[in-house]
C-alpha cells in the first residue's frame, strides 16, 4: 500500500504582497517541491491593484493600460484584475501525482471554490465550458451569470503555481480597464456585491475546510517547514 500523502502546508500573509515578489517566491517553492526540499503549499494573500495577462491574453482586451501596472505571467488564461478585497490563493501541488492531468486539476480547483462558497451561502456554478466559478445574476430567471472566482495555473515539471482569485469585497469598477478573461457577455461580482458581509477571515476558514475535505490534511506553513528541515537531518 502506498504511503499516505503528507499534509499540505497552509500559509496566510497579511497586508498587500507585491506581485513580482509573490511570483519569485512561488518559483522558488516550486523548485524546492520538485527537489523534495519543501512540502506542497497553499498560500493566501492580497495584491495591490494590478492587471495580469495570461498566456492566452489578447492585447485588445487591455482597455486602460495606464490605470494599473500590467504583469505578463506564465499562467493560463487571459487578462484579470487583482487587488485589495480579493482573496488570492496560490496553489503549489504535485498535479501529476494528485490529479493525473491538467483538466482534472482545474476541475478540482473549481470544485474547491464551489464547496467553499456553499459554506458562505452562495451557489457557485460552472458556466458554458468557461474556466472559473460563476453565480446566477440576482433577479434574472434566465442564464445570465457573473464571475465570482477566476482560475489560472501554471505547471513546471508537474508542480503547479498560481491558482485562484475569489472576489470578497474588491472595487469591481477596476475590472472596467480590461475585458475580464476575454468574456464580453458576462459580468463580475463579489460576495459584497451579492449583499454578503463575509470577511477575508471568514472566507479563509471556508477555503481551508473545503480544501481539506477534497485534498486532505493541511498544516500551518511554519510547522510544515520545521518538520521538513528536521527530516532532512535525520
Amino acid at each position: 500500500m502506498p504511503a499516505p500523502a503528507p499534509p499540505i502546508a497552509w500559509k496566510r500573509t497579511g497586508g498587500l504582497v507585491a506581485y513580482e515578489a509573490a511570483c519569485t517566491a512561488m518559483a522558488q517553492r516550486v523548485d524546492n517541491i520538485v527537489a523534495g526540499r519543501a512540502p506542497e503549499l497553499v498560500w493566501l494573500l492580497e495584491h495591490p491593484p494590478l492587471y495580469t495577462a495570461g498566456t492566452s491574453a489578447n492585447p485588445t482586451d487591455l482597455l486602460a493600460p495606464a490605470r494599473f501596472p500590467v504583469h505578463r505571467t506564465g499562467r493560463g488564461g487571459q487578462f484579470t484584475y487583482h487587488g485589495p478585497g480579493q482573496r488570492v490563493a496560490y496553489v503549489m501541488l504535485d498535479a501529476k501525482r494528485r490529479f493525473g492531468d491538467v483538466r482534472a486539476f482545474v476541475t478540482a480547483l473549481e470544485d474547491w471554490i464551489i464547496d467553499a462558497l456553499a459554506m458562505l451561502d452562495v451557489r457557485g456554478e460552472r458556466h458554458s465550458g468557461r474556466v472559473g466559478v460563476w453565480v446566477r445574476r440576482p433577479g434574472n430567471a434566465g442564464e445570465a451569470h457573473d464571475k465570482i472566482a477566476a482560475v489560472g495555473v501554471r505547471l513546471s515539471r508537474w508542480v503547479s503555481s498560481h491558482g485562484i482569485a475569489l472576489n470578497v469585497a474588491p472595487d469591481l469598477g477596476h475590472y472596467s480597464g480590461i475585458v475580464p478573461c476575454g468574456v464580453l457577455d458576462a459580468g463580475v461580482t463579489s460576495l459584497a456585491d451579492l449583499g454578503l458581509a463575509w470577511t477575508l477571515a471568514d472566507v479563509d476558514l471556508a477555503l481551508r475546510v473545503a480544501f481539506e475535505r477534497r485534498f486532505g490534511a493541511t498544516v500551518d506553513e511554519a510547522e510544515a517547514t520545521a518538520g521538513a528541515a528536521a527530516g532532512a537531518h535525520l
